[in-house]
């Protein structure tokens, strides 16, 4: 009780003899535990150890003191005309020194009035997570042999739709021409967050070091690199039938260079985290997998690469046992990894339950690693008589051997990715039944209901193509068209929440 009060007593209510917009001697509204502890769903909700006041750290959000906090009570976000209380001192200002000073007066501009430069200083990596559901979109709109695989959270939501699309084996003419709008769709919000995400941070420096720093905003800077790799597998796909063997040489150099920057850019990333911030165990999600995701999209990129090699006869023209060989590497990393963390995102659920409503939507990145690794191998498993000689290693019937192996060890992630997703869906039973008033607050993390799973779909057709099963292909295309219908409900969500000031505004979540 005492950690509660000392908790709450940080937070500074204007005094009844200013003028705050309430009458003097109006009882002051008890200030709940949540408004003095992050509101990004990564604490657990017992725990008072990680509970700092929210401050300017350039991870999103404009500065703005606490009594802006302690004033939203009595505040309706949807009426920006009605007055609001001037900012109380903050006990974790410094009002002495010179940011302080400025960090006050931009508090009382943002307090006044919210433009549209405030809400795009509330831009963040999360944003990204939209290209890399189209880009599984794509995959399955396209008709192959085999579908292409997809890949990840909205350029990654919106460029795993068109994964889905893609890979659908009974898919009609008609199609095509949606999923080639998925992937320009894809290209175009890829380039309005770059766009966005860089005027914030010219508009507030020091924000984007700082992004590296946020326990929360540090997790999804990896959905900029998956970005990238969606949009070059839907160039593979879309562009390479069209433009010839120039764009097939530059997207094998694009490849090699995808390669090396994930690597050391997961690396990285995590060597960044593990310095810089601490992530207990009981406040862990599958999210924590998330700097290597960009590993998770190699198999997949290479193996859309020698599949477009082959349409266009130019195998010959592209190293296609290095490309393959590489991808397994490093893809195999990129597994071994989540892998490791899906096993202590277990430990965690064992003693700690099921992660807080804020979190569930993450619960659904576990299915990612296996579903994304089974897709590459099986698809590049298809393909092994283009890419290894028949004698490969100096063994007799090697190709068949490795197709044989790779459709297995598919098959054995799959059930892995299976399992993932069932626990997954019922962790959401509870905000479906009747009874039940909890809700899921809308966050950008609600397209990890999407991505992850469209490599689920893109999996379960590839091999129901392989072992020729008619029941796995229909199984993926209702997969597909459930991920389609979520991926719509999100997508009208977060437009929703933008324009009902609940997304990109000062003080939210995002």
């Amino acid at each position: 009780m005492e950690r509660d009060r000392d908790t709450a007593s940080r937070v500074t209510l204007p005094s009844e003899g200013r003028t705050s917009g309430r009458r003097p001697g109006r009882a002051q509204p008890r200030i709940s535990r949540s408004l003095t502890s992050p509101i990004s769903g990564y604490e657990s909700p017992e725990d008072d150890l990680f509970s700092p006041l929210p401050t300017h750290n350039g991870s999103g959000s404009p500065p703005a003191a606490s009594a802006l906090w302690a004033s939203s009570l009595d505040h309706n976000p949807k009426s920006p005309g009605a007055p609001r209380p001037p900012p109380a001192p903050s006990a974790r200002s410094e009002p002495c020194s010179l940011n302080g000073m400025l960090s006050e007066t931009r508090d009382m501009r943002n307090l006044i009035k919210v433009g549209i430069r405030d809400r795009i200083g509330c831009y963040q990596w999360t944003w990204f997570t939209m290209n890399m559901v189209s880009h599984a979109i794509q995959l399955h709109i396209y008709k192959h042999e085999l579908p292409l695989t997809t890949n990840i959270i909205t350029t990654q939501a919106t460029g795993g739709i068109a994964n889905v699309l893609y890979s659908i084996p009974f898919s009609p003419g008609w199609l095509d021409g949606i999923g080639l709008a998925f992937f320009m769709l894809n290209l175009v919000l890829f380039v309005m967050n770059c766009i966005f995400i860089t005027l914030r941070f010219h508009w507030n420096p020091g924000s984007f070091l700082n992004s590296f720093f946020d326990q929360v905003e540090s997790l999804f800077i990896p959905a900029f690199m998956v970005s990238i790799a969606t949009i070059f597998i839907t160039i593979c796909q879309y562009g390479l039938p069209q433009a010839g063997l120039w764009l097939l040489q530059v997207m094998e150099a694009m490849f090699w260079i995808y390669v090396g920057l994930s690597v050391f850019f997961s690396a990285g990333m995590y060597l960044t985290l593990w310095s810089t911030q601490v992530f207990p165990i009981h406040i862990m999600t599958p999210v924590w997998v998330f700097p290597a995701y960009p590993l998770l999209l190699t198999a997949p990129f290479g193996a859309n690469l020698i599949s477009g090699a082959i349409k266009l006869d130019q195998v010959s023209s592209i190293n296609t046992i290095a490309i393959a060989l590489t991808a397994i590497t490093v893809q195999g990393t990129g597994f071994l990894i989540g892998f490791m963390i899906c096993a202590a995102f277990l430990y965690r659920l064992m003693t700690q339950k099921l992660p807080r409503d804020a979190q569930r939507p993450g619960v659904f990145i576990s299915v990612g690693p296996s579903g994304f690794t089974a897709a590459g191998i099986v698809h590049l498993g298809f393909h092994a008589n283009e890419i290894f000689p028949e004698d490969f290693m100096g063994a007799q019937h090697a190709v068949s051997i490795l197709r044989l192996f790779a459709y297995m060890a598919g098959l054995w992630l799959w059930g892995l990715s299976i399992w993932f997703f069932l626990v997954s869906v019922g962790s959401l039973w509870k905000y479906l039944r009747p009874d039940n008033n909890a809700k899921i607050p809308f966050q950008m993390t609600w397209f990890s209901f999407v991505f992850p799973n469209t490599a689920l779909a893109t999996a379960t057709v590839q091999l129901g193509s392989a072992f020729g099963s008619l029941g796995l292909k229909i199984f993926g295309c209702v997969l597909a068209c459930c991920i389609i219908l979520v991926w719509m409900l999100v997508f009208t969500m977060m437009l929703r929440c933008l324009w009902t000031r609940q997304l990109l505004w000062p003080k939210d979540d995002e």
